[in-house]
């Protein structure tokens, strides 16, 4: 009897411990950081609600930092882009979760409408912004179409996130500036109304939140239903609608392997 009881208490242990638990949670920052706070922790409260663990959300300023932080296995879960999911996955063994069923990812290239630019052609030889490297939507894939496809050669440079990109290019600090729509549309007006539109590239699929292979496959499961569920219920819903995940559902490793033909590699810089 005194075994049992001693399983039984060993057994109910670990489940509070794993009830009782914090996990880290990191955003890459396509926003700035209060954008960001504002998004995801109302979301957070909904996953302590649904899971019993908490999540504390690790900032950073730039996707190259991001980048770092999750090479060396910081975040226990992690929103990235899928270009990003797929470094992490070969470094650490991330695993994708879910992600948007309705979006898909593509980038735009901005200039300003006083520019007198319409084409890509005529950016040839000038300064293009970019959040970083490797955002995928908004810098790998498009210097690579705009030098495989379009046969361009620029300047770029790198200003740290896409709210930056879209205030060098009106503040004509550069000619051109890749972002992602989401992040266009959430620019102040006044920013967004001196830009326009003049590329898009193909479209792949969206952001997965990952989770690290350190975390119990038992939160795992936990974490993941729990953001197929709020699909169901409308105010959850809204509230993923402004990461922006409209239609959460089950992601694999599998959703991004097309990414490898895409000729992507030679513009993604490595630490």
């Amino acid at each position: 009897m005194k075994v049992k009881l001693a399983i039984i208490l060993f057994c109910l242990l670990q489940i509070i411990s794993v009830q009782a638990a914090e996990y880290s949670f990191g955003v890459v920052p396509q926003f700035e950081a209060r954008q960001l706070y504002a998004i995801w922790k109302p979301i957070f409260k909904v996953l302590e609600q649904k899971t019993g663990h908490t999540f504390k959300m690790l900032g950073t300023e730039s996707i190259s930092e991001f980048e770092r932080e999750f090479g060396k296995g910081s975040y226990d879960f992690a929103y990235m882009n899928p270009w990003h999911s797929l470094v992490a996955f070969e470094k650490q063994g991330y695993l994708p979760l879910v992600r948007d069923n309705v979006r898909k990812l593509n980038g735009v290239l901005v200039v300003r409408k006083d520019s007198g630019i319409k084409e890509v052609s005529q950016l040839e030889g000038k300064r293009v912004a970019f959040p970083s490297p490797n955002a995928l939507g908004a810098s790998l894939l498009m210097r690579a179409e705009l030098k495989n496809l379009h046969g361009v050669s620029i300047q770029p440079i790198y200003v740290g996130t896409h709210s930056s990109v879209y205030l060098n290019v009106a503040l004509n600090q550069a000619s051109a500036g890749g972002g992602v729509l989401r992040s266009f549309k959430n620019q102040k007006p006044n920013v967004q109304g001196s830009l326009n539109i003049i590329y898009k590239t193909q479209s792949i699929a969206p952001h997965p939140i990952s989770a690290h292979p350190r975390v119990p496959k038992q939160v795992i499961a936990q974490v993941k239903q729990a953001f197929l569920e709020m699909k169901n219920d409308p105010a959850q819903q809204a509230l993923l609608a402004k990461v922006p995940m409209k239609q959460p559902v089950a992601a694999s490793a599998e959703d991004y392997q097309s990414l490898k033909e895409m000729g992507l590699e030679p513009f993604y810089v490595k630490d």
